[in-house]
């Protein structure tokens, strides 16, 4: 039994005593962080640990690990809980919604801001680029700016850059960001909005058409969802850093050749490719739907979601290893 399966055991007979509750449904970003901190050098981890104790909800992150956990292991869960810090501030009463299109345009220069933790604003534009795409001629809409390729970008250069102490809030700021970037920008639907010409403007990454995941649809049968929560949820819905730890040490090494991609923009071109190729396919139609996931998409989309987790985790660690400072 390997560290994460002595982990993972640990983890699920503490969980079964005292369960805490997150305050995220993130356990894809928590999965990826942890398999990511495994993969990190001991100069990194040191650096890390720094720099998670100045993000403001440390102490609560602190708290939700499960008792009984070796404190050893405790720095791993601290990492993986922090990965959702960004859609953790969705749902909080001390920050809100800017720009435009419910919060998911960017609007003027408050969009480009990197203040730290004096920001207020949830930025909800930093999680996706809706790289557009067409099958049936409709022009396409110009790319909102900033987007997830640009703060990516940003973050990596600011934890890059050598500096003082004074410096180091910032960089926490940008690090937990950083966390949930790579994992956002591995997400298909995080790269890529399809155009036609009932939905001149996209369909919102998915947003704007709906799945059954069971079939058939209709009646009172399953319940009909967005196809980008289809795919946000495809790891399922639990909200315990036990229940990710343990579906993070199902999930198989990435190829070193492709960990080794460290360019962003070359992260949007795979994840929208791989919208066009392996989501937007049949049984999803080019309308809107509601359209029934069969047997075969859903297991496809699964066997898919794994790669790209240990993908992101693998091209995190190796960010992280190469430019923390």
């Amino acid at each position: 039994m390997n560290r994460v399966e002595r982990l993972c055991a640990a983890l699920l007979l503490a969980s079964s005593i005292s369960s805490p509750a997150l305050a995220w449904n993130d356990k894809g970003h928590m999965m990826v962080a942890f398999l990511a901190y495994q993969q990190l050098n001991q100069a990194t981890r040191a650096r890390v640990a720094v720099l998670l104790e100045l993000n403001p909800q440390f102490n609560s992150w602190k708290q939700m690990i499960p008792a009984g956990t070796p404190t050893a292991d405790r720095p791993a869960l601290i990492f993986a809980i922090a990965a959702t810090w960004p859609d953790f501030i969705k749902g909080h009463g001390n920050f809100k919604d800017d720009g435009t299109h419910d919060g998911n345009r960017p609007d003027g220069p408050s969009s480009s801001l990197n203040d730290g933790y004096s920001d207020t604003l949830r930025h909800k534009y930093w999680h996706f680029v809706d790289e557009p795409f067409t099958r049936d001629g409709t022009p396409l809409p110009a790319l909102p700016e900033p987007n997830v390729e640009s703060r990516i970008h940003l973050f990596r250069t600011v934890l890059s850059t050598p500096g003082m102490a004074q410096d180091d809030p910032l960089k926490s700021y940008d690090l937990v960001w950083l966390l949930h970037l790579i994992g956002d920008v591995h997400q298909p639907l995080h790269a890529a909005a399809r155009v036609r010409a009932a939905q001149p403007e996209g369909d919102d990454g998915g947003n704007l058409v709906t799945v059954c995941a069971k079939p058939p649809c209709g009646g009172s049968g399953p319940t009909v969802t967005r196809l980008h929560s289809f795919w946000d949820g495809l790891f399922g819905q639990e909200r315990d850093v036990a229940s990710a730890v343990a579906a993070a040490a199902q999930i198989q090494p990435a190829p070193a050749a492709k960990a080794a991609i460290l360019d962003e923009h070359q992260w949007v071109i795979e994840s929208f490719d791989l919208a066009q190729g392996e989501v937007y396919r049949p049984p999803v139609g080019p309308a809107a739907g509601p359209f029934s996931l069969n047997a075969t998409y859903r297991n496809g989309a699964r066997a898919l979601a794994r790669k790209q987790v240990a993908l992101a985790a693998a091209r995190l660690a190796n960010v992280l290893n190469a430019d923390l400072k």
